[in-house]
């Protein structure tokens, strides 16, 4: 499963122009914002100079780098729409007007999440309180954690505050990453990177002094979210994957596909810079670079990954 990117920013702070710089989908940037319109959806490559020369080096027909689910709502944090299955949000700030203040407008959105996630949190309640008139132990001991819940937000601080329990079917808000990204001089231009992005990428390159938006953006997202990248190569397809630092084999499976974790039976394993060196998977097992792991091997960056299973 991709990984999922939110964004979110007040009116006019560029978040739709940051939107197509990431994904070159070519949405329409207007000065306001239209809540009926549907989110924004497209994909951001993670370019990862390793796997094509993988690829190169292996012979693979095809190449196919990760990716991030990015989403682009409409209007503010009071319209959360996809924002709540999102991994993390990018919180666009206005650095170019000349009224610009990117703190203040952070600590709006801030406080913008948080009312999001007490009206979210609130009509939970409400469901929940109905449920527990049935007398189920489990229904009223969920309502008794929602009141406090409630009572934590209604004080005005963000569930990642919050010590102890809290629904996963809640998908708070305010427990997700919060990644500032300012628009302008002192940050990204991102009505630039909205341009540069239909470039050819040596082209863009000429006009850059620094970083592309999306690198910019991918670098953020694994430091907040400590991810590792890992490959699966083969002669048909070459493609990386991204991870949380700490998983294991078992979880790398299931981020391929589901089938292939239920019936998981070994991970064969070799570092990248291994099999670039070998150029072939027996090689790199002759020369004895290739371990035999099992669900439970916690999964490191650049480790390429054969995982046998059977369904």
């Amino acid at each position: 499963m991709a990984l999922r990117v939110g964004i979110v920013g007040l009116p006019n702070s560029g978040k739709t122009t940051l939107f197509n710089a990431l994904t070159q989908v070519g949405a329409a940037v207007t000065a306001y914002a239209d809540v009926t319109a549907k989110p924004n959806l497209g994909m951001a490559v993670i370019a990862d100079d390793r796997l094509d020369r993988l690829a190169e080096a292996i012979g693979s027909r095809k190449v196919t780098p990760a990716a991030i689910r990015v989403v682009d709502v409409p209007g503010r944090a009071e319209i959360p729409g996809e924002l709540r299955q999102a991994d993390a949000l990018l919180a666009v700030l206005d650095g170019f007007s000349e009224e610009a203040d990117p703190l203040a407008d952070l600590e709006t959105l801030r406080l913008e999440l948080v009312v999001a996630d007490r009206e979210h949190v609130d009509r939970r309640l409400e469901r929940v309180r109905k449920e527990a008139k049935s007398g189920d132990r489990a229904k009223r001991q969920e309502a008794e954690l929602t009141e406090k819940l409630l009572a934590h937000l209604d004080d005005g601080h963000p569930l990642s505050e919050w010590i102890g329990e809290i629904p996963a079917e809640l998908e708070p808000l305010t427990t997700k990453p919060l990644i500032p990204l300012e628009n302008g001089p002192n940050g990204i231009d991102c009505a630039l990177e909205m341009e540069l992005a239909e470039l050819p990428e040596e082209e863009a390159a000429e006009f850059r002094t620094g970083t592309s938006a999306l690198l910019d953006v991918v670098l953020r997202l694994k430091e907040a979210l400590g991810l590792i990248t890992f490959f699966t190569i083969g002669d048909t397809e070459a493609r990386s994957w991204t991870l949380q630092q700490g998983q294991t084999a078992l979880a790398a499976a299931e981020s391929i596909h589901s089938d292939i974790a239920r019936g998981f039976i070994r991970c064969e394993t070799i570092r990248w810079n291994d099999l670039l060196e070998c150029g072939s998977h027996a090689e790199a097992a002759r020369r004895g670079l290739q371990r035999l792991e099992g669900k439970t091997y916690v999964v490191e960056d650049g480790d390429v990954l054969n995982i046998r299973f059977n369904v």
